[in-house]
């Protein structure tokens, strides 16, 4: 085993890589477009291989490592990394689904005269997301959290010159700052409470109880709200389709909304039962609305999004039903899985060059190995049996049972709803194969469209190998038990979170028949409010401007106006004022001041020469002035 230094000697490594790769593209601009994406690929490889090697050397022991960073009178601010094995799992998923990533944009945007900028923006995040899941120390975090929030900003608004893009960058920017606010917040109530953010001393320090403990523990979770895309936050995510493919792969399905259920992970045990009831109900509306909402959309890439985040309200429901193990089960084959859909997207995309999936149609023949990828990772996503998606909903749902029974009354409603989301599931995802792969080809110009073909290896071999890493034998030689898994060896569960039959069986049903309906769903509809309200995703942005957003300019123009024509009068009145009683001190001083002292200068002048007409040497008028004196003198006395 490496000794301690050599070991945080890699970890350093391991985040200076990608930024090095990052400020080598970015520095180099043009020049570096047709090596940049090989250049970024090597660095994460050697990453990866690094990740492995710490991995071994390590295993399942608990390594904190400190460095000052600030030192301020009294007190210093370290940078720390904590390694356990969850650290090193977040380590290789991140390389590992960012290697596919970059290898697959070589290809994807191998037109794009701007690569060198998109590979640039792509190693900023893996470094940033590194720094969070290295990181030890909630100050730390919350300071690659932000780089995360910076990087997405940059790739998700790629294209600029699409106002569509430049707006979904704003929007994303904006709304992870609110979650972002909550969780500083968060920190500061923590830092309050215990005098430190150090992982590792929090949980003897921190007590677990009390409003101040819950309201602690929320705003700690404001950041997943954020991160996560959770309700009320869940707007910004399907907007973020608005960037290349390959982004939406990496940081909106594996890693960057995986952050906030890595998170909830870490400060788990600083959560209250209020708090995780909160996470709970949060969770459950974030599944339930998103899935619905993905049900009517066209979009390809939107129905995905939606997936995204309706699955990650599944894997809150674990935090907040205290199935951690479940929870990041579901994260991890969720990772492989849904950049594998969002891979084969792309594929689609580039073969026919529209996301609108009534524009496609019978793709299963001319894209085989596009098809067969999708198909595979469609199933572990709908969670059929002998996927790794069927493992994994599998134990949050019996965490969820399990943890109702022990509520008791209402509580049963979280688990119920979680198998009515698997079987919305199902269902979008089977409209989805219908419209795109099935049937015949449904071109927008059928007269001047060319022949739709296979993409290239480079797109279609990162799409088949995260559809292997979707079948259920990779977790488990039992399809049907997860807790026989390598990764319930790895992070032991809590309580019984599998291997209930009736659970299983009613699941199965339930993606049966959502996938038999959503096979049925006809390629074009007749409009609804039902179907409407799927499309526009419940109104929320709709909401959300008339409730926020034109309150806010309303009173941004009332602000104007109120600058305009009272403050500025005020302004005018008081410089007009001001240059009046300028002149009025200034005629004062003229005339009074300047007179008194001309005045008395006059004065004095008088005088002088008065006093001087006495004194003119001659005896005569000395002694008339002294008997003048002495006359008066006497006049006086007398």
């Amino acid at each position: 085993m490496f000794d301690e230094n050599t070991i945080q000697n890699l970890l350093w490594l391991l985040i200076v890589l990608p930024f090095l790769s990052g400020t080598l593209s970015l520095l180099a601009g043009r020049r570096m477009n047709s090596r940049a994406g090989g250049v970024a690929a090597a660095l994460t490889l050697i990453g990866l291989v690094l990740s492995v090697v710490v991995a071994t050397q390590t295993g399942t022991h608990v390594l904190t490592f400190h460095t000052d960073w600030l030192l301020i009178p009294g007190r210093a601010v370290p940078i720390t990394f904590r390694l356990d094995a969850l650290t090193w799992l977040m380590l290789i998923i991140v390389h590992f689904i960012a290697l596919l990533v970059q290898i697959y944009s070589i290809s994807y945007l191998h037109d794009e005269r701007d690569r060198y900028r998109y590979f640039g923006f792509l190693s900023l995040f893996i470094g940033s997301m590194l720094g969070i899941v290295l990181a030890g120390n909630l100050i730390v975090l919350y300071a690659f959290w932000e780089l995360v929030g910076l990087s997405s900003y940059l790739l998700i608004g790629f294209w600029f010159q699409k106002p569509a893009a430049a707006a979904a960058a704003k929007k994303a920017f904006i709304m992870n700052r609110i979650g972002d606010a909550g969780f500083l917040l968060g920190i500061f109530l923590l830092l309050f409470q215990s005098g430190t953010t150090e992982l590792t001393e929090l949980s003897d320090l921190f007590v677990s109880n009390g409003p101040l403990a819950t309201l602690t523990g929320f705003c700690l979770f404001c950041g997943c709200i954020g991160k996560s895309a959770q309700f009320p936050l869940t707007t910004w995510l399907p907007d973020a389709m608005e960037g290349p493919t390959p982004v939406s792969a990496l940081i909106h399905a594996a890693t960057m909304v995986a952050a906030g259920i890595f998170l909830l992970a870490r400060i788990h045990f600083l959560l209250t039962p209020d708090a995780l009831l909160i996470i709970t109900g949060i969770g459950t509306i974030t599944m339930l609305m998103a899935a619905y909402s993905a049900l009517y959309q066209t979009d390809i890439k939107k129905v995905l999004a939606y997936s995204t985040v309706s699955q990650l309200g599944l894997m809150v429901i674990g935090m907040g039903t205290s199935n951690v193990t479940g929870a990041l089960f579901h994260l991890t084959t969720h990772a492989f899985f849904k950049a594998g859909l969002f891979l084969a997207a792309g594929s689609v995309i580039h073969g026919v060059h529209t996301q609108d999936m009534r524009q496609m149609g019978g793709l299963r023949k001319a894209m085989p190995l596009t098809f067969v990828g999708w198909a595979v990772c469609a199933a572990a996503l709908a969670g059929i049996p002998f996927f790794s998606g069927f493992l994994s909903k599998e134990t949050i749902l019996t965490g969820a049972f399990g943890w109702a029974g022990a509520q008791g009354g209402l509580a049963y409603s979280i688990p119920v709803l979680a198998v009515l989301s698997s079987g919305l599931t199902a269902c979008y995802m089977a409209r989805q194969g219908q419209l795109v792969f099935f049937g015949s080809y449904r071109p927008a110009d059928p007269v001047g469209s060319a022949p739709v073909h296979e993409s290239g290896p480079m797109l279609t071999a990162p799409v088949l190998l995260l559809a292997v890493l979707s079948i259920g034998f990779v977790f488990s030689g039992n399809p049907f038990s997860a807790e026989q898994s390598w990764f319930f060896r790895l992070f032991p569960a809590v309580g019984d979170h599998g291997g209930h039959l009736w659970i299983a069986l009613l699941s199965i049903s339930v993606v049966v028949v959502g996938g038999w309906l959503g096979w049925r769903m006809p390629v074009s509809t007749q409009s609804t409010s039902l179907s409407r309200l799927s499309e526009h995703n419940w109104y929320l942005d709709g909401f959300y401007k008339r409730l926020i957003v034109r309150p806010f300019v309303r009173l941004a123009y009332l602000s104007y106006g109120f600058d305009r024509r009272v403050i500025d009068k005020l302004v005018d009145f008081a410089g007009i004022g001001t240059v009046v009683l300028a002149h009025m001190i200034g005629w004062a001083d003229r005339m009074i001041v300047d007179g008194l002292v001309n005045g008395a200068s006059w004065l004095a002048h008088r005088l002088g020469n008065l006093t001087r007409s006495v004194q003119n040497g001659r005896v005569q008028s000395y002694i008339a002035s002294a008997v003048v004196g002495l006359l008066v003198i006497l006049w006086f006395l007398i």
